[in-house]
């Protein structure tokens, strides 16, 4: 299996986290979403991937786009590390919470969004972190909610689910973007349990062979 991405792509880490814990052996190849204008939109990638986005998963015969497509195409082929518990309310929940952080929160601050207000609305580096607290605040709050009701170790109880995968990444962003974690206890005590996961560890952006190019 062949994985294109970032080593700052948030997408990309969460594929990365969920190929890990399922002990899957991949090679990563990178696409540098800046340099040269970026490689995203070379057309040897856009062959792989028509959105311009990592990551791209290609395994022999099979490409796929989209971190949770990929993530679920992982699990139903690679069954014996489960990402979602089989009762279907349980399941339901965990994917509604990934969801709040793939959907609502990192597509309104990923780095096309943030080209795109710099490069039309002349925003300044000041503007663009208001913009990117404004929504992480927004989408944290009502993750925090939930976690408080449902949390154990992780983020529904004491196994690594979908929602664990999603939520890491964003809370690296965060982090990375300064925002003020205090108000977020049971996020920051989920990310720190993740975190200890030797898988969650071989996943983190400077672990990975392109980071800082």
């Amino acid at each position: 299996m062949k994985l294109y991405g970032y080593w700052r792509s948030s997408a990309a880490y969460r594929v990365r986290i969920a190929m890990h814990l399922k002990g899957l052996t991949f090679e990563s190849i990178p696409v540098h979403l800046v340099k040269e204008g970026g490689e995203q939109h070379k057309d040897a990638y856009t062959e792989l991937n028509s959105t311009h986005l990592v990551p791209t998963l290609v395994d022999e015969d099979v490409t796929l786009h989209q971190s949770i497509a990929i993530i679920e195409y992982l699990d139903d082929k690679y069954p014996s590390v489960a990402i979602y518990p089989k009762n279907i309310v349980a399941k339901a929940k965990i994917k509604a919470l990934a969801l709040d952080v793939a959907c609502e929160i990192h597509p309104v601050n990923n780095l096309r969004v943030q080209q795109y207000l710099v490069n039309n609305f002349s925003l300044q580096e000041s503007d663009k972190l208001t913009w990117s607290h404004h929504w992480m605040n927004l989408g944290f709050v009502a993750i925090e909610h939930q976690l408080k009701l449902n949390s154990g170790e992780y983020c529904f109880g004491d196994n690594i689910t979908m929602a664990d995968i999603c939520l890491v990444p964003q809370v690296y962003n965060a982090y990375r973007f300064n925002l003020d974690m205090s108000k977020f206890p049971n996020i920051c005590r989920v990310a720190e349990n993740c975190n200890r996961h030797p898988a969650f560890i071989a996943s983190l952006p400077e672990n990975q062979a392109d980071a800082q190019n």
